[in-house]
């Protein structure tokens, strides 16, 4: 059992030591993350603090065999992210004129990072560049833009069953990649 593992299993038997260990190990990994996704650093701190109450209220139904911690983490993290930014888009939407698509454009370049520098995010980041430009693109507003596939197939103008193939036969390669590397 991992170090990791071992605090979750720490966790949901109620021991609040081994969850301050579990944030201090996991913070680091998933705010840059959930921040490059919500871009504003006021959400991304609410956004950390309900993926960790998650984390200490799920712990007793972690599963290590379907990943691990930090895997556990990082989608967590990512999904409470984009519904945060698709909850801000809603209300926007409702009570203003929509934003600018090129100020609302995610950034291509960010400051290194501890996500970064993990060797999972590495591995990630590097399959991601041996991708097609075009399966690159989709995947990134998917994963960091949290837009749907029918956003995605308006973003770039192209038809949603293409958007749909390059998400597919992206992610595929993705897998093989790093299945590869590991």
């Amino acid at each position: 059992m991992t170090i990791g593992a071992d605090l979750v299993r720490q966790m949901a038997a109620g021991d609040r030591e081994a969850f301050a260990v579990f944030y201090d190990r996991y913070a680091p990994v998933v705010f840059p993350l959930i921040l490059r996704i919500v871009r504003e650093r006021a959400d991304a701190s609410d956004v950390l603090q309900e993926v960790f109450w998650e984390a200490w209220r799920d712990a007793p139904g972690y599963d290590s065999t379907r990943g691990s911690p930090e895997a556990w983490m990082v989608t967590r993290a990512r999904t409470r992210a984009i519904d945060r930014i698709r909850s801000t888009r809603r209300r926007s939407e409702t009570f203003v004129a929509p934003l600018d698509e090129s100020m609302a454009a995610a950034p291509r370049e960010s400051a290194p990072d501890a996500a970064e520098r993990a060797a999972d995010r590495g591995t990630i980041m590097t399959a991601l560049d041996r991708l097609p430009d075009a399966q690159r693109e989709v995947i990134e507003l998917a994963y960091y833009a949290g837009l749907t596939q029918t956003e995605i197939a308006q973003r770039i103008k192209q038809p949603l069953g293409t958007v749909k193939t390059r998400i597919r036969l992206g992610l595929e390669r993705l897998r093989e990649v790093v299945k590869a590397s590991s």
